[in-house]
């Protein structure tokens, strides 16, 4: 579904990627993991073109998206929806208003599909009830369900999940992940998570890569990656808590 070659890529004078092969399985959850600075959240951007890499390529599919620009650029944006580490909720709308926004923008539906897409995707975010409110009036956990409905509403082939439990609790992360895994079953998207929860991460998690020093270190099936003998990932993976290769709590 997505691939990179060889991206490069230089912020601020300092360089991130150096290099980055990597392909993500169609239908899958793949859970990129990483010390913290080492350019994961880049590393997503460049898939659904934000960023544009110094050197390499970026495919979807068939396509070469790192030089399109404008409508072409678009079109395959179509395709990908993206929940941030803060939600990116609008603060000035409601919820409804929120998880509406892509649908008014982009596809142009009477008012009433909009009403029925948006209440349905709440609904199965746990947020029935809800659309009422603004951001500033829900919890931290809620705000991430509203992120991810507005994902949802689009029906997108691809999500990109960029730390999706930062700031919650260890309670409410775990409800997180496992609407996270809820939604990945029911509408059976190709997703992409960056996450820095270990050992958590390989319960949910189809394929784990990890990226270190600017290139992909390793990227293998959850529990064949818990399995890996390289020192500096082993230590990487320990530090995160008890690792328990337990194929059985696995989802598949």
């Amino acid at each position: 579904m997505i691939k990179l070659v060889g991206v490069e890529k230089t912020l601020g004078g300092q360089a991130v990627l150096r290099g980055v092969d990597l392909e993500i399985p169609v239908g899958k959850l793949t859970t990129i993991i990483g010390k913290s600075g080492e350019g994961k959240s880049v590393l997503l951007k460049h898939m659904i073109g934000l960023f544009q890499p110094d050197r390499g390529e970026v495919w979807v599919d068939q396509v070469e998206i790192s030089r399109l620009r404008g409508r072409a650029l678009n079109e395959i944006r179509k395709r990908f929806a993206m929940l941030f580490q803060g939600a990116a909720l609008f603060d000035s709308l409601t919820v409804f208003e929120n998880v509406a926004f892509p649908l008014r923008e982009k596809l142009g539906l009477a008012e009433g599909d909009v009403g029925r897409r948006v209440h349905e995707k709440l609904e199965q975010v746990g947020l029935h009830g809800m659309g009422h409110k603004y951001p500033a009036e829900l919890s931290g956990g809620m705000r991430k369900r509203a992120g991810l409905a507005r994902a949802l509403v689009m029906e997108p082939e691809i999500i990109l999940f960029d730390e999706p439990t930062t700031g919650l609790d260890p309670l409410m992360a775990k409800t997180i992940h496992d609407l996270i895994v809820d939604m990945h079953k029911t509408f059976g998207f190709t997703a992409v998570m960056v996450s820095h929860e270990i050992p958590k991460i390989f319960d949910i998690s189809d394929w784990v890569a990890m990226l270190k020093d600017g290139k992909i270190a390793a990227m293998a099936p959850s529990e064949e990656f818990q399995r890996i003998t390289d020192p500096e990932i082993a230590e990487f993976i320990s530090v995160g808590g008890t690792v328990t290769l337990s194929p059985g709590a696995r989802r598949r």
